[in-house]
């Protein structure tokens, strides 16, 4: 299926990542060891896996809706494009990003070694710096949303029905997006 401009939604979310200058640190580098792939993909064992038993919760109600042609490949395609980008950056990642479930549609945001995020205020930054990043993009800009939408607006165009986002050691905050 095709979106903007006939653009696919692959392409689409590549520009987000190429448009934006995403300057944060961003890598899926968790490797599966041989025989937890059953532990891995369980839906139950995210929490404790990748990140420690939620601590609080809430619910953002998007002004987007999910785009016709959002699917696990286009959030799988989203999530790729960021981590490349932040790979080839000259310094270490600060937090991971990557998608979970069984259609990736759950994205998951983990702090990294001691210059992440460590406090729940400071994870809010992180995506209100994700907000300004994702309005600097040619899909926002052409979508005219650039002033209003935010980077969870976006998480829900591609289809992504929750966001968790943690320090990896004391916290774990779940945005479910309606």
């Amino acid at each position: 299926m095709r979106g903007l401009g006939g653009a696919s939604m692959a392409t689409m979310a590549a520009a987000v990542v190429v448009a934006s200058g995403l300057g944060f640190a961003l890598v899926t580098g968790i490797a599966r060891a041989a025989g937890t792939a059953d532990v891995i993909n369980s839906e139950q064992n995210q929490e404790t896996y990748y990140y420690p038993e939620l601590t609080s919760r809430e619910v953002y109600t998007a002004r987007a809706t999910v785009l016709p042609d959002a699917t696990r490949a286009s959030r799988l395609a989203f999530v790729t494009g960021l981590t490349q980008q932040q790979l080839s950056k000259p310094y270490p990642p600060t937090f991971a990003i990557f998608a979970k479930g069984s259609e990736a549609e759950k994205l998951i945001i983990v702090s990294l070694g001691d210059f992440g995020f460590r406090t729940l205020y400071q994870a809010r930054g992180v995506l209100a710096q994700l907000s300004a990043v994702a309005r600097t993009s040619t899909m926002f800009r052409q979508m005219k949303v650039e002033d209003i939408f935010t980077f969870l607006d976006l998480a829900r165009l591609l289809g992504f029905t929750e966001v968790t986002i943690s320090d990896g050691e004391t916290f774990a905050h779940q945005i479910k997006l309606e």
